[in-house]
């Protein structure tokens, strides 16, 4: 089984009374809010700390893109990928993702992408979301109505950047280009691992499992609400005759680990509440645009990564979070005993632990690492062993350069 240290790059510098003062956290969060100055501390640990767990022995490190919020500062994950493929020497880097259609041309993506592939040797793990309805359709105007298959089709477009080895024309419905001829090339072949992050919608099942990608289900709301959604992944997955693989899925979890339930409780409930009560204090109107989610999956009544439309939630408090799976926290081995449970549940074979929650302070947020990745990561590990192969995984160079000390 395959473990990764997931990191939003929050900003931690919230009023307590946000939420009350503030319509959204999202879209239109003012600018005044945001000190430049503690932005540099912040981009220097968040670094710090995705290099740490990699150190520690995470399998591989993870960065996203998003947009005008104070709940994620990763507007370009690739800036933040690129540094961090200097930094570290094994572990995969895994951008989840870029959001491809809000690029014009998306071969800009394709070039990116293989440029980390190569600074990297060989590392990547190339994500392409949708994207939030607050990042596309109200942060850059995308249309919502017209987004998705403007998605489908810059995908469509890099995966044939990648794999065609000639210039070509690509005359789509979104993208018209005389010449495409991507330099430089990623090192992977035929592409670097393609990952899906979802959250929850159901027409991305298919199309992912037709192209053979990986599904990553990227939700707060925990284990125990996941189950819905990884159910109807691997369903339709037997509608299709693909075997139910559990490399072919990918599921993020958040997770704290300490010494005791009431040392657990002092050090992490406050930044767990503050993640939940105000980093995902996004105004109703800003959460589904109209046309952006489809009429099945709303029947279905799944929820998107931060809720479905509607009023604003009543306070989580921590013993809620704990009591939905919102979190799972505990001692080292009760950590262990969930996750396993986690895996075997969701038939996952890809983990992503969000280490860095909230308005967690640094020194903090290494100590999770730490407790994580050398106490309860080898217990994880032995889980599918044998069983099946992982073929959305790193290919890298045997003997990449390495960076100077």
């Amino acid at each position: 089984m395959k473990i990764c240290m997931f990191h939003l790059l929050p900003y931690r510098y919230l009023p307590a009374d946000f939420a009350e003062r503030y319509r959204s956290v999202w879209v239109d969060i003012p600018s005044e809010l945001f000190d430049p100055v503690r932005g540099h501390e912040l981009y220097n640990q968040s670094l710090d700390e995705l290099v740490y767990a990699a150190e520690m022995g995470y399998d591989g490190i993870c960065v996203n893109e998003h947009h005008s919020n104070g709940y994620g500062l990763m507007p370009s994950p690739n800036l933040i990928a690129a540094a961090l493929a200097r930094q570290t020497r094994d572990a995969a880097i895994l951008v989840l993702g870029n959001s491809a259609a809000l690029y014009s041309p998306p071969t800009r993506v394709a070039e990116e992408f293989a440029m980390l592939d190569c600074l990297s040797g060989g590392r990547l793990v190339a994500g392409f979301p949708v994207g939030t309805s607050q990042d596309t359709s109200f942060a850059y105007s995308a249309n919502p109505a017209t987004l998705r298959e403007r998605y489908y089709e810059a995908v469509d477009l890099i995966m044939q950047a990648w794999t065609n080895p000639n210039v070509f024309s690509f005359d789509g419905r979104f993208t018209q280009l005389r010449y495409v001829n991507v330099w430089p090339r990623p090192i992977q072949k035929p592409h670097p691992p393609v990952w899906i992050p979802g959250g929850g919608s159901i027409e991305t099942w298919g199309w992912t499992l037709e192209h053979s990608y990986l599904y990553a289900y990227l939700s707060y709301f925990g284990y125990k609400r996941a189950r819905t959604v990884m159910d109807g992944f691997w369903k339709k997955a037997d509608e299709m005759n693909v075997e139910r693989n559990p490399y072919h899925a990918a599921f993020l979890q958040l997770v704290v680990v300490g010494g005791s339930a009431g040392e657990i409780e002092d050090k992490y409930g406050p930044h767990c509440e503050y993640f939940f009560n105000t980093m995902l204090h996004v105004w109703p109107g800003f959460r589904e645009a109209p046309g952006y989610r489809s009429v099945a999956t709303i029947k279905a009544g799944l929820q998107g990564q931060i809720g479905s439309f509607g009023d604003r939630p009543p306070f989580l408090d921590w013993r809620s979070l704990l009591a939905q799976g919102n979190v799972v926290a505990g001692t080292p081995s009760q950590v262990a005993e969930q996750l396993e449970e986690v895996a075997r549940t969701l038939n996952i074979g890809h983990l992503l632990i969000l280490n860095q929650i909230g308005s967690m302070p640094h020194e903090l947020a290494e100590e999770n690492i730490r407790l994580t990745a050398t106490e309860v990561l080898p217990k994880l590990r032995p889980i599918w062993d044998g069983q099946w192969e992982d073929r959305w995984w790193i290919r890298p160079l045997a003997s990449a350069q390495r960076h100077a000390a």
